[in-house]
């Protein structure tokens, strides 16, 4: 009798795991010298705003002194506290800005990636030729359009130009083709869904990453905004901090102690953008579809 032999089994053997690729000293160099270039500023403006008007000029530029509280004291006594109306109103056109201005081009990105009609590559080409437009040329149109309505010198004079972003609308087509399938709004459509509700419902969770991006790009492209509101405001307070600083510091030709309370002024301002970074880092996600997945 032939004796049937089972093959012998195979042992599967594990895949062999990549190995983490090594930085190369010299981009871990050019890294480092980066970094430098970008904190050392920051790092004198903490150091400065530590010191009197006397030690501001006179001592070593990187020995910290102990006045930061005496010159937060002196600023926030300027003129009644007229630099926190400043910041104030930074955080409005900043915050109210980016906000709507996020919305607008999530919208208008969507559209842009997930529906066919008549002058999309003309309406996109229009996008990209804003991205390259320097938003100091339009000032002055800007300008002079508002001041047809009677809006300048208030607070939508600032806020109106700062809802239509060209590199926000660029990023969120960009964002919206790569994370929103075809296949999903076809489902929800499918489900009974409208347009509205699909892209509130189902495309800008997806997005939710990306629009985070677009926030924060926009938050300090407003934040630190001087020339806008320097043509468009002229009642101090109405003023954001950039322009505040700004009068501060021509008063210290003058007033060389006033040199101190811009100094301040300045290390108060990155604050809140550092806080905003920490706080929103969180929702930068790997997987941007999880949240729509979900629902």
């Amino acid at each position: 009798m032939a004796v049937l032999m089972s093959p012998p089994a195979v042992r599967a053997t594990p895949a062999a795991e990549p190995k983490p690729r090594r930085v190369s000293p010299t981009a871990t160099v050019l890294l480092l010298l980066g970094a430098a270039y970008c904190l050392l500023p920051v790092l004198w403006v903490l150091i400065a705003s530590t010191k009197s008007a006397s030690e501001l000029f006179n001592t070593f530029t990187f020995l910290p002194s102990t006045h930061l509280f005496d010159n937060i004291a002196f600023l926030s006594g300027y003129r009644d506290g007229l630099y926190w109306r400043w910041m104030v109103n930074s955080a409005i056109f900043a915050g109210g800005g980016a906000a709507v201005s996020t919305l607008v081009s999530a919208m208008a990105g969507f559209a842009l990636a997930k529906y066919e009609f008549r002058g999309k590559r003309t309406v996109f080409n229009l996008v990209l030729a804003g991205v390259l437009v320097p938003g100091v040329i339009l000032a002055v149109p800007q300008y002079l359009l508002l001041a047809k309505v009677g809006l300048t010198n208030t607070y939508w004079s600032v806020l109106l130009p700062s809802f239509i972003s060209p590199y926000g609308i660029y990023l969120c087509r960009i964002f919206a083709a790569a994370t929103v399938p075809g296949e999903v709004l076809e489902a929800a459509r499918m489900d009974g869904a409208g347009d509205g509700r699909a892209f509130f419902r189902v495309a800008l969770p997806m997005m939710r990453g990306g629009l985070v991006t677009v926030f924060l790009f926009t938050f300090v492209a407003i934040w630190n905004n001087y020339m806008l509101p320097f043509i468009m405001l002229g009642d101090d307070k109405l003023f954001p901090v950039t322009v505040g600083l700004s009068g501060l510091l021509n008063q210290g030709a003058t007033q060389p102690a006033m040199y101190t309370s811009v100094v301040t002024g300045a290390f108060l301002s990155i604050v809140p953008l550092v806080v905003l970074f920490l706080t929103m880092q969180r929702y930068w996600r790997v997987d941007l579809g999880a949240g729509a997945v979900k629902m």
